[in-house]
């Protein structure tokens, strides 16, 4: 296994994985974009998880990248939003979210792509906000693509805000 860390969170990832995690705070010089000067804000990452080379150009939801998936593949998308998040209804669901196949489904895609599918959920854990984007290359191997899912979850460790 390779270890994947920064930003406050960490992963254990499989053999054959890949992952990079993107700082994504907003800044402007030495102050947080929308707050009074001297103001600090928890980073706001962006981590890309993938069972396959991942492209070096591609969106933080994984555009330029799921285009390139296999039926076997696999992305797995922590996007973190800015503390004021936590406390409110869409990031009321608490803890690191463990997968059905049934919740996954070729509408919940971004972008529709023949034969894959999707699932997002937002989720608080340790004071910090992210929304999970999990795509699977076959919707119809769901079942067997969302435990690896699960497995690479059960890995991700994410430190207290």
């Amino acid at each position: 296994m390779t270890e994947l860390r920064g930003g406050g969170v960490a992963v254990q990832l499989p053999s054959g994985w890949e992952g990079e995690i993107f700082d994504r705070t907003p800044t402007l010089g030495n102050r947080s974009l929308g707050g009074p000067a001297g103001d600090t804000e928890v980073a706001r990452n962006v981590i890309h998880l993938a069972n396959f080379a991942l492209p070096n150009q591609r969106g933080d939801f994984g555009s330029g990248a799921v285009e390139l998936m296999n039926s076997g593949a696999v992305m797995v998308i922590l996007f973190e939003h800015g503390p004021e998040s936590v406390d409110t209804p869409l990031f009321a669901r608490s803890g690191i979210p463990v997968l059905t196949a049934d919740e996954f489904h070729p509408q919940q895609m971004q972008r529709t792509l023949q034969g894959q599918s999707g699932r997002q959920i937002f989720f608080n854990h340790n004071g910090r906000a992210f929304c999970l984007y999990v795509v699977l290359g076959s919707h119809r191997q769901r079942q067997v693509l969302v435990d690896v899912v699960n497995q690479v979850l059960a890995n991700v460790e994410i430190e207290p805000a």
